[in-house]
């Protein structure tokens, strides 16, 4: 049962609270938890009319928050207890998790464009669906953050408001909020862009030619044979690679989607690392974006490739080049990490393409000929 219980609070009056037996576990200190203020108060001895009527209301108002309560604790809903969780800083919440991805840009940058709508702090208790409606639109429609003052792509948004409801979602799992918004919202709907990638022999000149930097070579061609993210490639250890010759693979935590990974390596990759490390030694020792940016278009001008190309194109060049191999799609998509091979299938409208252009490049001169007489 759950009376109500009254705590001397000054100037005659009494607070209500009522009283847990048996006590619970609070969700928040994990302590047990025997009173649950209500936040009202009785006079202790009315002296008008005004005050008699006030205590019965309140009571009558307690016991109603009382028969409540019992049926919440009958059904192991301590909802009302998470009075901490839902007073806490969303904000902070956020950032906890995005220190979970070290070295994503996506993470930080998701976490800097929601606290340049809300704030530098932001509770739980005032997380609504129009608010996570109008930060969308804020997305698609507000300057960036930093100095171009430009709007972000469509794609870009999509992809921080993704992180938005991924949080979200975890919350609601934690109960730090009690509606499921991340499943409530939807996601901006990315336009198809075209995924700049090499072929294979663009990937062979890029081999065969000089770069500035060595790991930047060996990251971009270590991606476009395995399909790994910079991010990935960047945390990368020597004791995530295990296997003897013929059998080699890599363990690793995977940064897009925090799932564990089995991942085989073929002999001739595994031999593009070099020299075998310490267990606890990065890969890729010093390898920062940075590089990436002040190194890659040399790297391609000395290969003869005149395209837009990120370091990203080279996962792009490991999906087309799988497909176009014959690597069936299920396959490929578990290689690159995607949850959905839906994600996938816009590789395949690339090698339809790609495949479609082939076709046309051989031609006769037929001349209005019958060739058949």
């Amino acid at each position: 049962m759950l009376p109500c219980a009254h705590k001397p609070r000054g100037k005659g009056r009494k607070s209500l609270y009522l009283d847990i037996y048996p006590p619970i576990q609070s969700e928040t200190t994990g302590k047990p938890l025997r009173k649950f203020y209500l936040k009202l108060y009785i006079y202790n001895r009315p002296r008008s009319e005004a005050e008699k009527l006030h205590n019965k209301q309140t009571v009558s108002l307690a016991e109603h928050i009382r028969a409540q309560r019992q049926i919440d604790l009958d059904n192991a809903d301590y909802e009302f207890l998470n009075k901490t969780k839902f007073n806490a800083d969303f904000i902070e919440f956020f950032q906890i998790e995005a220190d979970k991805r070290p070295g994503s840009v996506h993470w930080s940058m998701a976490v800097a464009y929601f606290k340049k709508f809300v704030g530098n702090v932001f509770l739980f208790k005032h997380l609504n669906e129009t608010l996570c409606e109008a930060y969308k639109n804020h997305l698609l429609s507000s300057p960036a953050v930093g100095r171009s003052k430009r709007k972000i792509q469509k794609n870009t948004a999509s992809t921080y408001f993704s992180r938005f409801r991924s949080v979200l979602k975890n919350a609601y799992r934690n109960k730090y909020i009690s509606t499921d918004l991340g499943n409530a919202i939807y996601n901006i709907k990315i336009n198809d862009t075209h995924r700049p990638s090499l072929f294979k022999d663009e990937l062979q000149k890029m081999a065969d030619s000089e770069c500035s930097s060595p790991i930047v070579k060996k990251a971009g061609l270590f991606s476009a044979l395995t399909g790994l993210l910079f991010c990935d490639i960047e945390n990368l250890k020597w004791g995530n690679i295990q296997g003897t010759p013929g059998n080699y693979y890599i363990l690793y935590k995977q940064n897009k989607t925090g799932k564990a990974e089995y991942y085989p390596i073929s002999d001739d990759t595994f031999s593009l690392l070099g020299p075998r490390g310490e267990d606890e030694v990065k890969i890729f020792e010093g390898l920062k974006y940075d590089l990436v940016i002040k190194y890659l278009p040399e790297w391609l001008k000395n290969a003869g490739i005149k395209k837009h190309f990120t370091f990203h194109g080279f996962r792009h060049t490991f999906a087309t080049l799988q497909l176009t191999s014959g690597t069936d799609i299920y396959t490929v998509s578990k290689l690159l990490g995607h949850k959905d091979v839906k994600t996938t299938e816009v590789y395949v409208r690339i090698v339809d393409e790609l495949t479609k252009k082939a076709s046309e490049k051989i031609k006769l001169e037929l001349n209005g000929k019958n060739l058949l007489n």
